[in-house]
């Protein structure tokens, strides 16, 4: 393994590394307006949800590294202390790319990206018509972490009005993830395209699962199963019953007829693709077997 402390690192270096590593990031399409009205557009990946209530995002401005200034959006946030926040779905990735773009004081984004200027109910910034999502914020702080060239600066906004395209909800009025379709940010150029990478992980028992620790040594420390098949293993109250094994390897007789002489090295190839499919019990009878 490489190992660096920061200051061995340019600044660009590092920002980098960190970029690349801490990926894929949320992006918040922030709308501003300067003190004379002007609107101005940027699209920042330092970005998250911190509170529901009060529900706060949290957005971060850096000082350019190249040249220590700052962003227009940084300026209108401390002048005006509004903001409204914009999700990025795929379809308008393009355009959130092209607002990006160093234009200076005064020019519209929105119209040198071609996106539609939505007026707000609460604030003073428009919203993205295009954007699925929209977050009417005012900012309640803003945190200078240094006043170095890559320095962030913590825009704490406090959300005080929605807006959710009908489109992208379900039945039950709950946010369909592959309808919003949002894209991401890594390092250098690369996005995430949110829906073509999600997977539904069951959350950790409400009671207490086992944990590998209580594994039989033969299963705890297996050659074939992976880290996340012990964590599925571990996240059951209790292991089968000497009867349910039984019961279970009678009904899979047909199918693994040596299943009860196999080896270890056989079952938990065998577990390993029962838990391929979900099946946490049936993986723990053959492995218990």
């Amino acid at each position: 393994m490489t190992s660096f402390e920061p200051k061995e690192l340019s600044v660009a270096k590092l920002h980098g590394y960190l970029l690349s590593a801490v990926s894929p990031r949320p992006i918040a399409f922030a709308s501003t307006m300067d003190e004379n009205g002007n609107p101005n557009l940027s699209p920042f990946s330092f970005f998250n949800v911190f509170s529901a209530n009060p529900p706060v995002l949290i957005f971060s401005p850096a000082r350019r590294v190249r040249n220590n200034t700052t962003k227009h959006t940084l300026e209108n946030v401390i002048a005006t202390k509004e903001v409204v926040i914009n999700v990025v779905n795929y379809d308008m990735v393009h355009q959130a790319s092209l607002s990006s773009t160093e234009y200076a004081e005064g020019v519209n984004e929105f119209d040198k990206a071609g996106l539609t200027m939505l007026k707000s109910d609460l604030v003073k910034p428009f919203r993205v018509a295009e954007s699925p999502v929209q977050l009417e914020c005012i900012v309640k702080e803003i945190v200078a972490l240094g006043n170095e060239g890559g320095a962030g600066n913590l825009v704490i906004c406090e959300v005080v009005k929605l807006h959710i395209e009908s489109d992208v909800l379900d039945e039950d009025g709950v946010i369909d993830q592959e309808k919003l379709d949002l894209v991401a940010r890594a390092g250098g150029n690369y996005y995430s395209r949110a829906r073509n990478g999600f997977f539904e992980l069951p959350k950790p028992l409400t009671s207490l699962g086992i944990g590998v620790d209580s594994f039989p040594e033969e299963v705890k420390n297996s050659m074939i199963l992976t880290g996340n098949d012990l964590g599925m293993l571990g996240n059951v109250d209790t292991l089968p019953s000497t009867e349910a094994v039984n019961a279970f390897l009678e009904t899979v007789s047909e199918r693994y007829p040596e299943i009860r002489t196999a080896s270890h090295r056989e079952k938990h190839k065998l577990a390993r693709n029962y838990l391929s499919y979900g099946d946490i019990q049936s993986a723990w009878k053959i492995l218990l077997s």
